[in-house]
């Protein structure tokens, strides 16, 4: 093969989900099981495969994915050639048993509301609300359950005052017109093992847009003040600025100095069973 050293070959994989369709973003390592040295890390492309060439020989290979069991395999990369690529499928994971049916409240004093953007020209922002409330009804099919989150627009924070003070002007979030930002789900969809995503509407700054919520549910404990039952879920999403109105081309133009388009929200839910004889946690 043209360019390839003669004792090189190609190891070819295609990694799939449990349900045999293309699985990106997998994590694989490829090992020499002569020397035990590791020679590939890399992600799977979003057509599921990963091609490298390596040395003639045996290869350890390992496959993870969060949420998913992770598959071994030995590899053996045969001088001047590329194969059809080996399937490598990622079985479904121990899954944490899901939160039981009824009203489940948001507890603020251990979640966090965050989003990071890009500051044009410099390194990223990051900050986060500080107030906020909502909380989860978990329905008997989970699939049919329902999110709603309100979130106080003026509590956004990002540890500089002059900067949060814009940020909750009429160039922003205009917070004095728009006191709130409200999310609403209206599907929950299994994707593999305790993976889900949470589509729903975000209103932000007047405006109305479908979101999609990565989610990875972390399970259902007893703990916390009065030993009440507790479960936890982890959620990221891409906002685009200019889906809500704020223009960061004109406000370039003005000279306003901004984050860039795009802003990733991250929320560290942690939410209690609520019934009659549920305790309030203290302040």
């Amino acid at each position: 093969m043209a360019g390839l050293p003669a004792d090189a070959g190609f190891a070819v994989l295609q990694i799939t989900d449990p349900v045999g369709e293309p699985l990106p973003n997998a994590e694989i390592t490829l090992t020499s099981s002569e020397t035990g040295r590791r020679m590939v890390r890399t992600t799977s492309d979003p057509y599921g495969l990963v091609t490298a060439a390596l040395p003639h020989g045996t290869y350890a290979v390992m496959a993870t994915l969060e949420g998913l069991q992770p598959a071994h395999r030995t590899l053996d990369v045969i001088a001047g050639t590329r194969p059809a690529p080996e399937n490598i499928q990622l079985l479904s994971g121990q899954t944490p048993e899901l939160p039981q049916p009824g009203v489940w409240l948001i507890d603020p004093p251990h979640t966090a509301i965050r989003f990071v953007a890009r500051h044009v020209g410099m390194a990223n922002v990051h900050g986060r609300f500080t107030r906020f409330e909502g909380g989860i009804r978990v329905a008997e099919q989970i699939e049919d359950s329902y999110l709603e989150i309100s979130i106080e627009a003026a509590s956004i924070s990002t540890g500089n005052r002059s900067r949060d003070d814009h940020l909750r002007s009429a160039d922003f979030l205009d917070v004095e017109r728009h006191p709130y930002l409200h999310f609403a789900s209206n599907r929950f969809i299994h994707r593999s093992g305790s993976k889900w995503t949470v589509q729903g509407t975000l209103t932000l700054h007047g405006v109305s847009r479908t979101v999609s919520l990565d989610t990875s549910y972390l399970g259902a404990v007893n703990g916390g003040y009065g030993e009440e039952l507790r479960c936890a879920a982890r959620s990221t999403a891409e906002l685009h600025r200019e889906d809500y109105t704020l223009n960061w081309r004109n406000m370039l133009a003005r000279g306003i100095a901004i984050v860039g388009p795009t802003v990733k929200l991250e929320m560290d839910v942690q939410a209690m069973y609520r019934t009659h004889d549920t305790p309030t946690p203290p302040q």
